[in-house]
């Protein structure tokens, strides 16, 4: 069942990255992130009052609270570099750079959790492809300004934050509804997201934004909430060197979109990093 709801997550995180880049063409993208992340916030509790999983958070621990506060901050960390990224770069580059955070993510799973050691030379093999892949998809020439690489940094970010957040998941949540921690975690993220709008005085962008765009944002906000909320019940109920390689699979979905949609050209060199990627990350699902 866990393995059914990572393919749902990966889907769900691919169609967010296209919505989100269709979103965010035109207006100020801290903006467009926090509302995002609020329509996230209501889409993550109208789901946990209609089931009642609201009940669960009474029980939760100290330990298990922290837990998923700290990894609302991984996570609202790891998705304002990611929109950030998507906002300057190539939707199709900036998912294979953030996808590569599946490397970090399986190695510490392998060292932190006993039972995700099994066949972890298979999961080594499968990372050393996933690595040369991403490596390729960037597609970054010697002499490229500060500017051209800018999205680089922010979708390196998001793949650091994006790795601690697939442990925190795990940690400390044993037994916790996970569409209650999922709710809890958007709360951190939303203080976070609208602090930097206030912080940075971007409040008044938010008149700014149009029809098409408040349009794109709901629709990408509601995917990111299912995505969630499929991607935390995975790694909860499975293996996080399992779930994390499904998850980053959305860069297939990513792709395609981008091509289609954006116009978005690969180089024969980003072509071959693209089916090192998927190969190695197929590999990886299947075999372990």
């Amino acid at each position: 069942m866990w393995i059914f709801v990572a393919v749902l997550s990966a889907v769900f995180a691919g169609l967010t990255a296209i919505l989100s880049k269709c979103g965010i063409k035109k207006g100020n993208s801290d903006v467009e992130i926090a509302v995002r992340i609020s329509v996230v916030f209501l889409f993550s509790w109208i789901i946990v009052l209609i089931t009642g999983a609201y009940k669960s958070i009474a029980d939760m621990s100290s330990k298990a609270l922290i837990s998923i506060l700290v990894s609302g901050f991984s996570t609202g960390a790891c998705w304002i570099c990611y929109f950030k990224a998507l906002s300057i770069g190539d939707a199709s580059k900036v998912a294979a750079v953030d996808k590569s955070s599946v490397a970090l993510s399986v190695l510490l799973a392998i060292i932190i959790f006993p039972d995700e050691r099994a066949l972890w030379w298979v999961k080594l093999i499968c990372l050393a492809v996933i690595i040369i892949g991403t490596m390729l998809m960037t597609d970054i020439k010697r002499g490229d300004d500060k500017k051209k690489i800018a999205w680089l940094i922010f979708a390196l970010l998001s793949a650091i934050f994006s790795t601690a957040t697939s442990l925190l998941g795990k940690i400390g949540t044993e037994g916790i509804d996970s569409g209650a921690a999922t709710a809890l975690r958007t709360c951190v993220i939303l203080v976070m997201a609208w602090l930097i709008v206030f912080c940075k005085r971007e409040v008044k962008f938010v008149k700014e934004l149009g029809g098409k765009e408040i349009l794109f944002i709901v629709l990408s906000g509601i995917s990111t909430g299912a995505n969630w909320f499929c991607y935390y019940y995975a790694i909860q109920k499975g293996q996080v060197s399992v779930v994390v390689p499904i998850d980053k699979m959305s860069i297939l979905v990513t792709v395609v979109f981008s091509l289609i949609v954006f116009k978005e050209k690969l180089s024969a060199k980003a072509w071959i990093g693209f089916v090192l990627l998927t190969a190695g990350t197929i590999c990886m699902a299947v075999f372990t």
